[in-house]
C-alpha cells in the first residue's frame, strides 16, 4: 500500500490507510461528531442519502500546533462546510458532497483486512492542479491524525505536516 495519495485520473485523488480494528470502529470515527472532530471536523451528519452534512473545521483543535500558516490565515477562526450524503451503506461506504475548495464529492470505503480495516478515501471533481495538491495533502494529514487517534498516541502537528505533504504532492503531481 502506498503511503501517499495518488491521482487516479484528472481531478481525482485516492488515498489508502490501514487502520486497527473492525470496520464498525472506523465507521464510528467517520460518522460520530465527537470522534470525527478529533481528526477532521465535528458537526451534524444525517446518515441517509440526501441527509445534510455540516463540518465545522477548527484546525487548531486537532493537535498541539496552534499557529496557522500565513497561506491559511483565513481559516484561523475556523470555517464551516456543508454537504449532502450521496451514498450511505453502514459500515462500508459513505459519500457526500464537499463544497470547499471546489464543488466535489468525497467517498470513504471500508474493507476488512483481518483485525484491521482498509480505509480508502476518494475525492473527485477537484478541478485544477493546486486544488488537487491541497486536497491530497489535507486528506493525508487528516487521515494521519485519524490513525494517531485510533492508536491512542499524541496527534501529529496538523499545519507542519500539511505543509510538508503539500510540498511532496507538488512534486508528485508535477505532470498535471
Amino acid at each position: 500500500m502506498n503511503e501517499y495519495g495518488v491521482m487516479t485520473e484528472p481531478g481525482t485523488v485516492r488515498l489508502e490507510r490501514l487502520l486497527p480494528g473492525p470496520a464498525e470502529r472506523v465507521w464510528a470515527w467517520l460518522t460520530e461528531s465527537g470522534k470525527r472532530g478529533k481528526w477532521l471536523a465535528p458537526g451534524e451528519m444525517e446518515l441517509r442519502v440526501g441527509g445534510k452534512v455540516t463540518l465545522n473545521f477548527m484546525h487548531a483543535d486537532l493537535s498541539s500546533e496552534k499557529e496557522v500558516p500565513e497561506k491559511f490565515k483565513g481559516l484561523e477562526c475556523g470555517h464551516t462546510m456543508h454537504g449532502v450524503v450521496t451514498r450511505c451503506e453502514p459500515p462500508h461506504v459513505l459519500s457526500y458532497t464537499w463544497a470547499h475548495p471546489a464543488d466535489s464529492e468525497v467517498t470513504f470505503e471500508l474493507f476488512p483486512r483481518g483485525d484491521q480495516t482498509l480505509l480508502v478515501v476518494t475525492h473527485v471533481w477537484l478541478g485544477e492542479r493546486n486544488t488537487m495538491i491541497n486536497v491530497a495533502a489535507g486528506w493525508h494529514a487528516h487521515t494521519g491524525l485519524l490513525e494517531d487517534q485510533i492508536n491512542g498516541v499524541e496527534p501529529r502537528p496538523f499545519w507542519t505536516t500539511h505543509a510538508a505533504l503539500a510540498a511532496e504532492y507538488e512534486k508528485r503531481f508535477a505532470a498535471v
